[in-house]
């Protein structure tokens, strides 16, 4: 221990008086002199040279809005159901989203059934099905006043009812732009 102080207390006492004077020394530059005006002439500090500010920057114009893309998948239904399916919620989410960029345009919600059943009851249940996405549409902040209820049955099948596919693609609602 005496070994310690007795070596590290002369190292620490150099180094304190090599490094005390660096900090204290600071190199000025020397102003210039100071000429005491005339009595009869007025003081008035010397014109300032003023840097020309940099102009600003103009910020880049934002990117125009894309146009809204009416182009929606149908809606499809279950055999004798007006409820929506679940894998109907993503497109109409997006079809509101679009219907919502300009609240001037009118839709038609063509409502479909396939040629299972009488022809009252596929009327009826094409309506409930294009209710049913009206619905949905206006509760998600879309203007009921600008969608049309159009229910065709089964006299617009976009496919053959022979097969249980092309009956499944015919129970459907069309939106469609006016």
């Amino acid at each position: 221990m005496k070994f310690l102080k007795t070596s590290i207390l002369p190292f620490a006492l150099l180094l304190g008086i090599a490094v005390l004077p660096a900090c204290s020394k600071k190199v000025m530059k020397p102003s210039p002199p100071f000429i005491a005006p005339a009595s009869n002439t007025p003081t008035t500090p010397p014109p300032a040279q003023e840097k020309p500010a940099p102009a600003p920057e103009k910020p880049a114009p934002a990117p125009a809005p894309a146009p809204p893309d009416y182009n929606f998948s149908n809606i499809q239904f279950e055999f004798n159901s007006g409820i929506l399916k679940t894998d109907a919620y993503p497109i109409l989410d997006k079809a509101a989203a679009e219907m919502k960029k300009d609240q001037s345009v009118k839709f038609v919600l063509n409502g479909n059934s396939s040629a299972e059943g009488t022809e009252e009851h596929n009327m009826a249940l094409s309506i409930e099905r294009a209710n049913a996405v009206k619905t949905y549409l206006v509760n998600t902040g879309v203007n009921g006043a600008n969608l049309e209820v159009k229910g065709y049955g089964e006299s617009k099948p976009i496919t053959s009812n022979a097969t249980e596919e092309g009956r499944a693609l015919n129970r459907r609602v069309e939106i469609k732009k006016q």
